[in-house]
């Protein structure tokens, strides 16, 4: 059959490997690339499969990743490929050889996405229920020069990552104190119930989300900088967080009276005051988290847990103006701030501790020796520890854009939040199987 396409490639007085050379260019050059990308619609911790077809033999293409959030924030990742011997390239079975990762990587071009631009203001997709985050993957022939820029794509694919499904049912609160979002899974339930904090301000139910659709009743709790609560951080009154334990525990869906809290940073330091000072909280995620209460005065009943200060003169300043704040917070375990420490040998709860050992905005890991020592002293056993080595502070769910730098609520500074790309990829991959696990056992 490929005798007549043989025929028309002859060219006498030419040697015959440069004959089968424009013979083969020839061929493949008629043959179209295709993308395929499996699911085009789905979750945001789901796995993609990634397949490239009609390729030449051991052709080397650019794989390229741009993403954009519905609040116009982009987001951009490369890897280099080489084709198979059929032209066909599989992410899940063949190695990237260089670009923003190497090795075999089925979601690189997922985990691998870094901010294109607005460097200081990198966060998670706030409004997720009706706008997911864009993502279109491309192939493109690779570029002989580094730098060079890629030419026309040869395939492309478009997906859409949601946080929430659209069974969830969303829940708005406005009645007395209480703000934020209530997020139910389908069905009669009852289900395990969960609140979620984060410490940046304003409402962040991405997780919240994902938590939903995993079978958690969850609410996201914001407890500044939304609506009509206080526009900063300043004067918090564990009041405010009771009442939502109780908002959580009483819905006739959630299967009480135990419930659980998951924070990052300062989110995660007001679950653990949750959990010494109010009831039936079973379960605490701590995604580097301090043990002492910083910042700003909790109100606990009778008590007042004083806010652990920073020192502005341990700041010290990037040559890109980031600013580097890891050693401005003050030692928790000095004598002068013990009354800023939680009483966590007080709580009953279980405790997941989740720490980014690369972590710039505080001392994350010290201070989960700290709480563990601790509790270990008071003859608690009721604790387990995640460590990520090269992880940095923010440690979101999986796949999730990579932030190096964020904008700090209380300093109003861009500060490093630390960690190595892949290095926190896979803190945020494998701490989500097990955060998701933790509550599952510790919650039904």
């Amino acid at each position: 059959m490929w005798g007549p396409a043989r025929a028309g490639f002859r060219a006498p007085g030419k040697p015959l490997q440069l004959r089968r050379s424009l013979l083969t260019s020839a061929l493949f050059s008629q043959k179209t690339a295709t993308l395929t990308v499996t699911p085009k619609t789905g979750l945001a911790d789901e796995v993609l499969d990634i397949q490239v077809e009609g390729l030449g033999p051991r052709e080397r293409v650019t794989l390229r990743a741009s993403a954009a959030s519905h609040r116009g924030r982009h987001f951009h990742s490369l890897a280099h490929y080489e084709a198979d011997v059929r032209g066909g390239l599989h992410l899940a079975r063949d190695p990237a050889l260089g670009g923003d990762f190497t090795g075999v990587e089925p979601m690189g071009l997922l985990w691998s996405l870094t901010p294109a631009e607005d460097l200081f203001l990198g966060q998670m997709p706030r409004g997720v229920m009706k706008n997911p985050l864009k993502v279109e993957v491309t192939v493109h022939h690779m570029s002989r020069q580094p730098g060079e820029q890629l030419g026309p794509a040869l395939a492309s694919a478009q997906i859409q990552r949601w946080f929430a499904s659209p069974e969830l049912s969303r829940t708005r609160l406005q009645t007395g104190r209480l703000r934020g979002v209530f997020l139910l899974p389908p069905g009669d339930g009852p289900f395990p119930g969960l609140i979620d904090m984060f410490g940046d301000g304003g409402l962040n139910e991405s997780r919240a989300s994902l938590l939903s659709c995993r079978g958690f009743a969850t609410l996201a709790l914001p407890f500044f900088g939304y609506e009509d609560l206080p526009p900063i951080m300043k004067n918090l009154n564990l009041d405010y967080f009771e009442e939502a334990a109780k908002f959580v525990q009483s819905h006739p869906k959630v299967k009480g009276p135990n419930i659980g809290v998951i924070g990052s940073g300062k989110g995660a330091e007001l679950a653990f005051s949750m959990a010494s000072f109010l009831p039936n909280i079973a379960a605490v995620v701590s995604i580097n988290g301090c043990i002492s209460n910083t910042a700003t005065a909790l109100t606990c009943g009778r008590f007042v847990l004083p806010g652990l200060p920073f020192n502005l003169d341990k700041i010290s300043a990037t040559d890109s103006g980031v600013y580097d704040v890891k050693e401005a917070l003050e030692d928790p375990l000095n004598p002068a701030y013990q009354e800023s420490r939680i009483p966590l040998e007080k709580a009953s709860a279980h405790f997941l501790f989740i720490v980014g050992e690369d972590d710039r905005h505080w001392k994350s890991s010290a201070y989960a020796a700290i709480a563990m020592k601790h509790l270990t002293e008071h003859g608690k056993t009721n604790f387990t520890l995640l460590n990520y080595p090269n992880a940095g502070h923010r440690i979101d769910p999986p796949y999730s854009p990579f932030f190096s730098v964020a904008l700090d609520p209380v300093l109003g500074l861009p500060v490093l939040g630390g960690g190595q790309l892949k290095a926190h990829a896979v803190a945020q991959i494998e701490s989500w199987k097990k955060i998701l696990e933790f509550l599952h056992l510790h919650l039904g």
